[in-house]
């Protein structure tokens, strides 16, 4: 028996272990000191009651033989992948439901559509970018390479024509930056793709934070990316589903490539791979997208949104650059004086008990930035933005 060696070329230590280690350490050396959590990636507010009211009587049918249901559709059931299609329909976007797949999240999507492509695919990433992306391609044994985000280009890196790519993975609004594409930029990406005869992965799990009604919120707002993209959306951080786990990804019918159906392909992926998402939870899922759902998580997203813009205050105070924050729950900071990312990080931790993220961890174009979250508690996010605003 041989490992797939590929694995162990990961850094063994996960950027979030990482975090969670160092935060460990100064509460077992800092006992007396209060932690002022802005690192955290979770959502902290509890969900909706018309959520867990429906989970509840989902709950209450599987306990009676008339309405008990046991394997549900491969694909998802069909009243939330019709839910699903038509939250796009408002937007004014084609998504059929058949194009729809419920799962269990988009971090597992993300990693488990790579089933579907061959190791000799070239993957391109944003850099800084979201580890999962980079690790399940390296643990796959594909080539990477990065267009870099930078100060200069609002951490929106574009495509370059000269450079061949065949996988491509775009976040938008981006996590850890926050930086959103508009239309125009999406549009120069799609192009790319099509002229490269390659495919987007679009990660759209934060489109619920966007407050610019001229920024797109999916990829299939461009005309032609039926062609040439799948998009990856989640319930984690629009409606709290972090510890419940739903979401989708939309593979359109329309995409073909090396004389194949990625559709056909990603349905057999998932008959063979997933039994379903639990009918209790697809029920809770489908509430989110009423109107009544759709009000009730709002309002806690406008809840991290000014979060966000307490955040960005602070660092304004003090003349910090950053960028995110007004269409995304992520402050990116730039770390004063040239600080190295990690160094940063365990000052704020150890002087004054605040918690971020090093954008080291998101790859190199990340060193000298700090990630900050808006998903807190408003006690800790004012307490740590009036220090920061002290600095």
């Amino acid at each position: 028996m041989r490992v797939n060696h590929h694995a162990l070329e990961l850094e063994q230590n996960y950027l979030f272990s990482e975090v969670a280690k160092r935060i460990r350490t100064f509460q077992a050396n800092n006992p007396e000191k209060a932690l002022l959590k802005l690192s955290i990636g979770d959502v902290t507010r509890p969900l909706a009651k018309i959520i867990t009211d429906e989970m509840k009587a989902a709950a209450e049918d599987m306990s009676h033989a008339e309405t008990f249901h046991g394997y549900g559709a491969e694909q998802g059931e069909p009243f939330l992948r019709e839910a699903i299609a038509g939250y796009y329909t408002k937007r004014g976007i084609r998504v059929a439901p058949e194009d729809v797949f419920v799962s269990d999240g988009a971090k597992c999507d993300l990693g488990n559509l790579c089933d579907l492509f061959d190791a000799d695919n070239t993957v391109l990433l944003p850099n800084p970018v979201y580890p999962v992306y980079y690790d399940t391609s390296i643990m796959a044994g594909r080539r990477v390479i990065f267009a870099n985000g930078t100060k200069e280009n609002s951490f929106l890196p574009m495509p370059d024509p000269a450079v061949q790519a065949d996988i491509i993975y775009l976040c938008s609004p981006n996590n850890p930056t926050g930086a959103v594409y508009n239309k125009a930029q999406l549009a120069e990406w799609v192009a790319y793709a099509q002229q490269q005869h390659a495919l987007i992965l679009f990660d759209a799990a934060y489109e619920s934070y966007i407050r610019d009604p001229a920024l797109p919120h999916s990829i299939f707002e461009i005309d032609g990316a039926e062609t040439c993209a799948v998009e990856i959306n989640s319930l984690s951080k629009t409606a709290g589903f972090t510890g419940v786990r739903c979401g989708w990804t939309v593979v359109p019918r329309t995409l073909q490539f090396d004389g194949a159906s990625l559709h056909s392909m990603w349905f057999r992926r998932m008959a063979t791979k997933y039994n379903g998402t639990s009918y209790i939870i697809q029920r809770a899922a489908a509430v989110v997208f009423t109107g009544a759902g759709q009000q009730a998580v709002h309002a806690d997203i406008d809840y991290y949104m000014e979060n966000a813009a307490i955040i960005k205050a602070a660092l304004n105070a003090v003349g910090i650059h950053s960028v995110g924050g007004e269409n995304a729950p992520y402050v990116w900071m730039q770390c004063p004086g040239n600080a190295d990312s990690w160094d940063y990080f365990d000052m704020l931790l150890n002087q004054y008990g605040i918690a971020g993220t090093p954008g080291a961890g998101f790859g190199s174009a990340g060193q000298g930035w700090l990630r900050f979250s808006a998903f807190g508690a408003r006690e800790t996010v004012t307490k740590a933005s009036g220090i920061l605003a002290s600095l």
